[in-house]
């Protein structure tokens, strides 16, 4: 059983974290540890309409963001990694400096000290010099900094395709077989004319 943690957080884009869940529940042999963070909540019911337990649901274990000694706060517990989608400049923050101060951040820590896997779908533009920074530290502790920007090369015709892609890739970092959308197969006889 592959186990992967799904956080969401205050950053606009909560159909990132709900969808990849939603994908995740189909996938036979991988369990969800959903986190759920209070203004993550909010957003998932300004942008999507949904209320907390339309997104619980959507796990196969949820856990308490207060809960700093749940099972997912210890490197005992056995997890390919976490996947935190999407991410607030706070919660970058957090992970970047340690601070686990919740169970999100204390989850992304023990993620980076095992050397596993956290993937951080960050929302925010423009960037300044300290979401830049956080962004670095991350990414020199093993994170990936994965901003959920649109891919336009496969004429998407809609807001969830275009978020079906960037999961894909997402998915295929965490070696998630899935048929989200079309691999590139080169641009082939379709490039313009010098």
């Amino acid at each position: 059983m592959k186990r992967l943690i799904v956080a969401i957080t205050g950053a606009s884009g909560a159909v990132y974290g709900v969808r990849l869940l939603e994908h995740l529940r189909r996938v036979e042999g991988v369990e969800t540890h959903l986190l759920l963070s209070s203004a993550g909540v909010l957003n998932a019911h300004q942008e999507l309409g949904l209320k907390r337990a339309d997104v619980e649901r959507l796990a196969h274990v949820v856990h308490n963001v207060a809960d700093i000694g749940a099972s997912i706060a210890s490197g005992s517990f056995a997890s390919s990694g976490m996947v935190i989608a999407p991410c607030s400049m706070k919660t970058l923050a957090a992970c970047a400096l340690g601070l686990a101060d919740n169970l999100i951040a204390r989850a992304a820590d023990v993620c980076f000290k095992e050397r596993r896997r956290v993937v951080l779908l960050v929302r925010e533009t423009p960037l300044n010099l300290a979401h830049i920074r956080h962004m670095e530290t991350v990414t020199l502790m093993g994170g990936i900094v994965f901003p959920p920007v649109p891919a336009f090369y496969q004429r998407p015709q809609s807001i969830e395709q275009m978020v079906d892609h960037t999961l894909s890739r997402v998915l295929d970092l965490f070696d998630v077989p899935n048929v989200l959308a079309p691999r590139w197969p080169g641009l082939g006889g379709d490039a313009p004319p010098n």
